[in-house]
């Protein structure tokens, strides 16, 4: 499984936690690169239909970052946040999926290093998991199943 490379979904707040993303690139902090941003207004945007669609399509793991409670640009968004989260790796596990695949994070604007470390360790944790049960092979391309197997 050493050639395993995760296919993780973050949802970043646009006010926080994105910034902190750009905040770790600027700054060059060694990032895994096996994970996608999706940029959000809050992270109490994150609609859970999302995260479910994103581990039915194949996601290994999901994060969801946002302000620290008690600073979100929406007043109490991260707090919705928090108890959606809750709720999601509950169901996740009844789903058949490690409920650690999951995860939510506070990053601010000027933790990039936190940010990274975060992204860090988290891939490294899926990449213990290993693949998602939900993960499919990739396709054949069109072209290649349509050929006749030869006669020998």
């Amino acid at each position: 499984m050493s050639d395993f490379k995760p296919k993780i979904i973050v949802f970043c707040c646009n006010w926080c936690s994105y910034a902190g993303a750009d905040l770790a690139g600027i700054s060059r902090y060694p990032i895994t690169p096996h994970f996608r941003v999706i940029r959000t207004l809050c992270s109490a945007r994150v609609d859970p239909e999302w995260v479910l669609e994103a581990f039915n399509k194949g996601a290994d793991g999901v994060m969801v970052a946002g302000c620290h409670p008690g600073d979100c640009h929406y007043i109490g968004g991260n707090y919705r946040t928090r108890r959606r989260v809750a709720m999601l790796r509950s169901l996740v596990a009844q789903f058949g999926l490690q409920p650690d695949r999951l995860q939510l994070a506070w990053i601010s604007a000027g933790e990039a290093e936190k940010f990274a470390a975060t992204i860090n360790g988290f891939v490294q944790r899926i990449t213990e998991l290993g693949p998602s049960p939900f993960r499919r092979a990739p396709a054949v391309p069109a072209a290649e199943s349509a050929k006749e197997p030869h006669d020998a």
